[in-house]
């Protein structure tokens, strides 16, 4: 009896405990999440500013296209309108993911008002290999999609990075986060002109 009235009492200890954290943890969370979200959003604009650095402000012009990911999986994005201060467009931008070497890669894509060539791309997140994978950050590589063709791109072992075209040099040691990165680019890019092509977005300089 004694032993059965002593687990009530410590599993009641126990309920009572893990009611009191999860609220504290719920409202936390329920006060810091406005500030994420901003944060979030201010790292975006700076991002998509970084790439299209005569842009004067970014208007969300598709929320939620429906885009076929990695492995048929539908996801949705948002794609971003880049506004000069002349008020016509300076290029678009967008967020594109894949699967990396260790985990899931985000980057920022930027493509021209004709989305006929690449701006570049700047890494929103990303977790690969210090000093192999997380090569994706440095200009050897990501310099070489800077007015590259907005098109299918292909992944060379070898060949010259300051060649501006749609064969892009893999980085040494890293060749399946650099396969990640072209997978992210062939296939986003298309369908991301699709989309602006039936919303008459592209090419009409507005």
């Amino acid at each position: 009896m004694r032993k059965i009235k002593f687990f009530i009492e410590q599993s009641w200890l126990l309920v009572i405990s893990s009611f009191f954290f999860g609220l504290l943890i719920a409202t936390a969370n329920s006060a810091w999440s406005p500030r994420i979200e901003q944060n979030k959003k201010d790292k975006l604009a700076g991002l998509m500013k970084g790439l299209i650095v005569n842009a004067s402000h970014f208007e969300l012009v598709i929320q939620g296209a429906d885009i076929t990911g990695e492995k048929g999986r539908a996801v949705k994005i948002d794609i971003y309108s880049a506004i000069a201060e002349d008020g016509t467009t300076a290029g678009f931008a967008f967020i594109a993911a894949g699967t990396g070497f260790a985990d899931k890669i985000e980057v920022v894509i930027a493509v021209d008002p004709k989305c006929e060539k690449f701006y570049g791309y700047k890494v929103l997140s990303s977790n690969e290999t210090p000093g192999f994978g997380d090569k994706i950050k440095n200009d050897f590589f990501s310099d070489q999609f800077k007015d590259a063709p907005a098109g299918k791109i292909e992944l060379l072992k070898v060949g010259s990075p300051a060649e501006i075209d749609e064969k892009i040099v893999a980085i040494s040691g890293a060749t399946v986060t650099s396969t990640a990165m072209i997978n992210i680019f062939n296939i986003y890019v298309d369908q991301i002109k699709e989309k602006l092509q039936q919303k008459g977005l592209i090419g009409d300089g507005k």
